[in-house]
């Protein structure tokens, strides 16, 4: 993990005319046993909404997932 990757990566989702506020945050977080973990939270702006913690076994395969989430975001609207 670099040192860019530790910083969480804030995404949002803003349509006025649908009543659309969404947040998507994504996270890489060092387990205790040697692995990383993919931190997931999203919902509607001004709520905790869900969270979701998916744990890989080294750091570029967390990586690789945590990118391959964001493009998946950024296709779908989120900035």
């Amino acid at each position: 993990m670099t040192e860019d990757d530790d910083a969480p990566l804030h995404l949002t989702r803003m349509d006025p005319a649908r009543n659309m506020a969404r947040f998507y945050m994504l996270a890489l977080q060092p387990t205790l046993f040697g692995g990383v973990s993919v931190i997931r939270n999203w919902g509607r702006i001004g709520t905790r909404g869900q969270a979701k913690i998916e744990t890989y076994d080294d750091g570029e395969t967390a990586e690789d997932a945590r990118n391959r989430i964001e493009n998946t975001k950024r296709r779908r609207g989120y900035c």
